[in-house]
C-alpha cells in the first residue's frame, strides 16, 4: 500500500515558485526545494523526474495563478476605458525593482520553453480580449487597441524598472491614463 502524500503537488509547485522569485531559476534544485517544502529529493524525483520538469510544472502553476487572477479582475472592472486601466494596474503589483528583476529570469525561462511560451500567448489573447471589450466603446478605436495598451502597460513598467522611484503602479496607471487620453483625443476616423 503506498504511503500518503503528506504534501500535494500543489503546495511543492507554490514552494517551488517562491524559490525561483527569491533566488531565480537556478537557485530551484530537488535539494533547495526539499529544504523549502520538507521533502526528500528522492521524493521530489519521483514526483517531477527532473530539474525541467519541476521548473516547467512550477511554472505552469505560475500561469495558472495569472490566468485566475487576470480573470477575477476583468470580471470586477467596469467595461471602460477606466476598467481597462484598472484591470493592467491590478496585474501590476510587482513589489520593488528587485522582485520586478527577478520576474525577468522567469520570462526568460518562459521564453526558452515552447510549452510556457504557449501559456503566455494565450494569455496575451486573453488580456487583449478582455481589454478590447472596455475599448470597444471608443468611438473610431483602431482594431488591436487592447494589444497596444497592453504593449503600452508593459512599456511601462519596463521604464519604470530603470527609475524605480515610487509605487509601480502609479506610473503604470499614469502611464495608461496618457494613453486614454490620446486615444480619446483622436477624432473618429483618425487612426
Amino acid at each position: 500500500m503506498a504511503r500518503p502524500r503528506t504534501l500535494s503537488n500543489l503546495d511543492i509547485l507554490d514552494a517551488a515558485n517562491r524559490l525561483l522569485h527569491q533566488y531565480g531559476p537556478e537557485a530551484l534544485t530537488f535539494e533547495s526545494l526539499g529544504r523549502a517544502c520538507g521533502l526528500s529529493p528522492a521524493t521530489l524525483v519521483q514526483r517531477f523526474k527532473s530539474k525541467a520538469g519541476l521548473k516547467q510544472a512550477a511554472l505552469l502553476r505560475a500561469w495558472d495563478g495569472l490566468d485566475e487572477m487576470t480573470a477575477a479582475l476583468a470580471a470586477s472592472a467596469p467595461k471602460t476605458p477606466d476598467g481597462a486601466v484598472s484591470l493592467l494596474v491590478g496585474l501590476s503589483h510587482y513589489g520593488g525593482i528587485e522582485t520586478y528583476a527577478e520576474g525577468l529570469l522567469l520570462l526568460r525561462e518562459d521564453l526558452r520553453d515552447p510549452v510556457l511560451r504557449a501559456r503566455g500567448t494565450a494569455w496575451k489573447a486573453a488580456l487583449c480580449s478582455a481589454l478590447d471589450e472596455r475599448l470597444s466603446g471608443i468611438a473610431g478605436a483602431p482594431q488591436g487597441l487592447g494589444l497596444l495598451m497592453a504593449s503600452q502597460w508593459q512599456g511601462s513598467l519596463l521604464w519604470w524598472a530603470f527609475e524605480p522611484e515610487g509605487k509601480v503602479e502609479d506610473f503604470v496607471e499614469a502611464g495608461l491614463r496618457r494613453f486614454v487620453a490620446a486615444v480619446l483625443a483622436v477624432p473618429a476616423g483618425e487612426d
